[in-house]
């Protein structure tokens, strides 16, 4: 069932839709590297982020049961 909703995401997808198909390919594989990009950057955002706590001697270091116990507070 298509519920035609007129949010700025179903316009999105309508001229998506009305693209000729090797174009839409292309912005298929641009979304992908864009979104590849990003998560890139994320996840170098959260290495510095962990880097500045070990720095700063915030960070904690234990084994994986050290993590349970914290969690669960045993």
């Amino acid at each position: 069932m298509i519920i035609h909703q007129n949010t700025p995401f179903q316009k999105a997808i309508d001229a998506v839709e009305s693209l000729p198909f090797d174009d839409r390919e292309e912005l298929l594989e641009i979304l992908r590297m864009r979104i590849a990009e990003h998560r890139r950057d994320e996840i170098a955002g959260n290495a510095k982020e962990t880097l500045q706590a070990v720095r700063e001697k915030r960070a904690k270091f234990g084994t994986v049961e050290d993590l349970k116990k914290d969690l669960l507070g045993d």
